[in-house]
């Protein structure tokens, strides 16, 4: 009897846990395959994609989005003015620090790697093989790339 009190009471706060997290809007659920893709932002170069799971990342809020970059993509040296959270579900995404891409460094992070890049620190991304990640942080997401030359949205 004391042990159905206890899962009676267990159960009464996870449906109300899950009430309280979807009156908040803050709930958010999705397997791989129900992501929808579309083109990633013009801050990064083309053939990336995003698919958003939660929050907005053009608005100063938590934000959790998928990125899936192509094989062989590059993201030059740049910093953001947040931190950037990284984990890699599949692929390989190489991270390296500094402020110019050099695909003979970088450390590789396969999937379940995690890494951070601090805000405004210079670093770069890179992959061999197709790769998605999960990013998230406090938005809004900006890139400053170090030379300009290489920010996409200043490509005619």
């Amino acid at each position: 009897m004391r042990t159905s009190r206890w899962l009676i009471a267990l159960a009464l706060v996870a449906i109300a846990g899950t009430a309280f997290i979807r009156a908040q809007g803050h709930g958010a659920m999705e397997n791989l395959a129900q992501a929808k893709w579309g083109p990633a932002p013009p801050m990064v170069p083309k053939g990336a994609e995003i698919a958003v799971l939660s929050g907005d990342p053009t608005k100063a809020a938590p934000y959790a989005v998928r990125l899936r970059f192509p094989a062989n993509y590059d993201i030059p040296a740049h910093s953001h003015p947040t931190d950037e959270n990284v984990v890699v579900t599949s692929g390989g995404l190489y991270l390296g620090m500094g402020d110019k891409l050099d695909r003979t460094k970088g450390t590789v992070f396969t999937s379940g790697g995690f890494a951070i890049a601090p805000a405004n620190m210079n670093h770069y991304a890179y992959t061999k093989a197709v790769t998605t990640i999960v990013l998230y942080g406090q938005g809004p997401v900006e890139f400053k790339y170090v030379n300009p030359a290489d920010d996409p949205r200043n490509k005619k």
